[in-house]
């Protein structure tokens, strides 16, 4: 239980607000993040690094000299905004391009993608790295389906320690994936952890059990068995990765990191640690530098993960190299001067608006309008939307929908009242639908009216044309970014369907009103389809038998979402 809040809703701020006063030698804020706040030189490779708050150290802890030059902060257990990403990365930009590196998971990876995308509309080259070394959460053949957890720390020390000996852009990116392919976690928990000011966990671990292969979001494990002493706990833990070994990993020098949740105390991990050296050391393993602690925590989950990193000659160079950072010292790091004072913040640039034309401006307000309905047609869902996420999820879809477009309209009005034009208040709406709505729908809904608002104007009002453009833009770089295929059963089953048919219709000269009609009606019948399907992407996977004979929250509330606008535009 998180007893010291605030305000729940603003806990995540808070707490980086503290910890950069506490560690101000070495970071310094900036909107949406921290960066680093010694001098570094022209030209170095910048390693971003971030996602959800809430598993202090990663990611802010291991930015300072050898580790990161700057984390973005999402809220607890939430992707943060492609924007303040890309506002994080320009700050942090020294001339020799950016590295994202972030735990592979849904959210993480469409924000991330699509800030790499906006960064290199900049003239920034910009190169993306997901960390996938959870065993339990895809098999052998398919490690780029596996979710990031505590091989971030491997994988960032790794790259962090290239960029800092003047590495190239094509070499830190090389190194950090070459340390990725050569990682593998496996964890295991007594109890689950709660998000502040909630009333009780996000799950429970029955008395005299313990979960295995559980996720840092909350996420339970995929089985349960009997609570092990610490000599099985670490022969269960030490077995289970070596069985899954990378392939082509030669010599026996690896890096350890046995690593606390959150809940769980130094004194138990250093007995279980006498085991896990005890096994490894009996696999003919050498032990490099071996780390004992919280590395990568869930809140106040009691739990433990163990992770192994197969060294080569370059990996074990860079493993050792001095680094100095709040979380993680290692060797004694040149001292560096103060940074140079930073830019002013551009991450609000997009709230300030020129005026528009008169026929994209009303253009605008309409799309405000429709905004407003939508946010109403979503809080009436909450509930229900809310229910069938929870058959195979965690059950806040309906609040994050609602949350989500209450914020996209809020933005939408600001941008309409200033007298933006379509594009910009679309554009508007889709950073305030992402920022306020975290979780893999804020991403998705974010990334989909940003595509759509690309394809607009704030010169005239959006055409058919434009509009069959808009809706084809946001399908696609969804499913480019997010992976997601009709199938699978996400949003995108209902959103393909809706965007296809009316593009379709714009572009074969149907009215707007009518096109948008049945393309709602492709929606809702694809939406309907989805009990149907098994869940192929995201936790929802790992539990797919729960969602037989239910539809998707995502493709529901797509469905709706769809219908409702389309009272509007008729």
């Amino acid at each position: 239980m998180t007893h010291i809040v605030d305000d729940a809703d603003h806990f995540a701020e808070q707490a980086l607000a503290g910890f950069c006063d506490v560690h101000g030698r070495l970071v310094r804020p900036v909107t949406g993040g921290v960066v680093r706040a010694t001098a570094t030189p022209e030209n170095k490779v910048a390693l971003v690094i971030g996602g959800g708050s809430g598993h202090y150290p990663v990611f802010n802890g291991y930015v300072g000299p050898g580790l990161g030059d700057a984390a973005v902060a999402g809220d607890v257990f939430a992707s943060p905004a492609t924007r303040l990403i890309a506002n994080v990365a320009r700050k942090a930009h020294r001339g020799g391009g950016v590295v994202l590196c972030f735990g592979n998971y849904a959210g993480d990876v469409l924000n991330f993608g699509f800030a790499a995308e906006r960064l290199r509309a900049d003239g920034i080259d910009t190169r993306v790295v997901p960390v996938t070394d959870d065993v339990v959460s895809a098999p052998r053949g398919q490690e780029a389906r596996r979710r990031g957890v505590a091989g971030d720390v491997m994988v960032l020390k790794v790259a962090g320690a290239a960029a800092e000996a003047g590495l190239g852009l094509d070499e830190v990116e090389r190194l950090a994936r070459h340390a990725n392919d050569r990682t593998r976690s496996f964890g295991v928990a007594f109890g689950g952890c709660t998000l502040p000011g909630a009333d009780g966990p996000l799950f429970t671990v029955p008395e005299g059990r313990m979960a295995i292969g559980l996720g840092i979001h909350g996420e339970p494990g995929i089985d349960e068995q009997p609570t092990a002493s610490a000599a099985e706990l670490g022969a269960l833990l030490v077995r289970r990765l070596l069985e899954d070994a990378p392939d082509g990993a030669t010599g026996g020098r690896v890096a350890v990191l046995l690593n606390g949740l959150g809940g769980t105390k130094y004194e138990e991990l250093f007995v279980l640690w006498t085991h896990v050296a005890s096994a490894l050391r009996g696999a003919g393993l050498a032990l490099v530098a071996p780390l004992v602690g919280e590395y990568v925590t869930s809140l106040d989950m009691e739990g433990c993960s163990l992770t192994i990193c197969w060294l080569d000659e370059e990996l074990e160079r860079f493993w050792l190299a001095p680094c100095d950072s709040p979380a993680l010292r290692i060797g004694t790091v040149s001292e560096a001067g103060p940074a140079a004072p930073l830019p002013p913040d551009d991450a609000e640039a997009g709230n300030r608006w020129t005026e528009a034309p008169a026929p994209s401006r009303e253009a605008g307000a309409g799309i405000a309008r429709a905004l407003d309905a939508l946010a109403t047609a979503l809080r009436g869902a909450e509930e229900e939307l809310g229910r069938i996420d929870a058959l195979a999820g965690d059950g806040d879809h309906g609040q994050g929908m609602t949350r989500g477009a209450a914020a996209a309209a809020a933005g939408a009005r600001e941008a309409a009242g200033a007298g933006a034009g379509a594009a910009s208040v679309l554009a508007a709406a889709a950073d305030s639908w992402a920022d306020r709505a975290g979780g893999t729908s804020g991403a998705i809904w974010g990334l989909g009216l940003r595509s759509a608002a690309g394809a607009l104007s704030d010169e005239r009002a959006p055409d058919a044309a434009a509009v069959a453009a808009a809706a084809r833009a946001a399908i696609e770089n969804v499913m480019r970014l997010g992976g997601a295929k009709p199938g699978d059963k996400t949003l995108v089953d209902a959103f393909e369907p809706f965007a296809r048919v009316l593009s379709g219709a714009l572009d074969a000269g149907t009215p707007l009103s009518e096109a948008w009609s049945r393309a709602s009606e492709a929606a809702h019948a694809a939406a309907e389809g989805t009990k149907d399907l098994l869940p192929q992407l995201g936790r929802a996977r790992n539990h797919a038998e729960r969602s037989r004979g239910h539809r998707d929250a995502g493709a529901v509330s797509f469905a709706l979402a769809a219908r409702t606008v389309g009272e509007f535009v008729r």
